[in-house]
């Protein structure tokens, strides 16, 4: 079966282009609604392994707003897995209505298992999975964020010869599987930047184990407070970017890689002459999830 969207992506978009620094962005968010950017170059590969391998059920994990929940179920309508989603938060079950990524997942026919946090951390262990398959039967396991081997595999498609005139390719990171593939696949002379969206310093271990050069670097002052953590500075700037591009950033990941772009360039960081790549990796279905925590809040929204 046919997995192949990339064929749809709009490539180096000007943003910035002046005297000092090029900016260019990647549209990998094009290749698909749902599943976009990074997460259908996680998908790929796996896919395409769960088929020769004979599974019909695909199971994975994610959190209430995952954009890889939401990849996965879509992922798995189009190409006609089953699939199974465990869900982190036992809160959560009462409340697929009121969540628009479990809800969408849902929809595209996605099976949920809601735990609690507690019982969620045990995920990895061998007793946990052997559970899930006496519960669920056999069954394709993809990881939360869906890194591993395959995962890396497609990232590395992200770049192509076209990209090679570029010193700094920019990323957000969040398991890290996407810019290990971009190091993986960049040239000697180019360099990596990962703005992260978590808080934490063991992102530079994970990605050290499938990363295969060290021409990299993780910016982290950015998170804003950690993961899915946003406040009304970063939501102007995402606004003012898309009435000024007619980009969309998403509030996670996109959002803060570029704000820390644009403050790395107002700073000087980046030698005069510099061409910048973004790489714009999706995620644009959490917006409606996100807005609806900022209403609560009577905070500012993403427009």
């Amino acid at each position: 079966m046919n997995f192949n969207l990339e064929n749809s992506v709009n490539q180096h978009i000007h943003i910035i282009n002046n005297k000092d620094v090029k900016l260019y962005i990647k549209r990998e968010d094009a290749i698909h609604p749902f599943v976009s950017g990074n997460k259908y170059r996680k998908l790929k590969y796996n896919l395409l392994e769960a088929e020769e391998l004979g599974f019909n059920t695909l199971l994975t994990f994610g959190g209430a707003f995952s954009n890889h929940i939401a990849a996965v179920a879509s992922a798995g309508q189009l190409m006609g897995f089953k699939t199974v989603g465990i869900i982190r938060g036992d809160e959560l079950e009462d409340a697929v209505n009121e969540n628009a990524t479990l809800h969408f997942a849902q929809q595209c026919g996605m099976q949920f298992k809601f735990v609690s946090r507690e019982v969620y951390r045990e995920k990895a262990s061998e007793s946990f999975i052997e559970n899930l398959k006496a519960e669920f039967g056999e069954f394709y396991l993809i990881p939360e964020g869906g890194t591993n081997d395959l995962a890396i595999k497609g990232c590395e498609e992200i770049l192509t010869p076209e990209d090679h005139e570029f010193d700094y390719i920019c990323c957000a990171v969040g398991t890290g599987g996407t810019i290990s593939g971009l190091i993986n696949c960049s040239k000697p002379s180019q360099q990596v930047l990962g703005f992260p969206a978590l808080k934490g310093s063991f992102l530079q271990q994970d990605i050290s184990k499938f990363a295969l050069k060290t021409n990299w670097e993780l910016k982290t002052d950015y998170h804003f407070g950690g993961y899915a953590k946003i406040n009304t500075e970063l939501v102007a700037f995402i606004n003012q970017f898309k009435r000024q591009h007619h980009i969309p950033l998403d509030p996670v990941y996109t959002g803060k890689m570029m704000f820390g772009i644009f403050d790395l360039i107002e700073k000087g960081y980046f030698p005069k002459g510099t061409k910048i790549l973004a790489i714009h990796t999706g995620g644009l279905q959490g917006i409606e999830g996100m807005n609806a925590v900022l209403q609560k809040k009577n905070l500012p929204l993403i427009m």
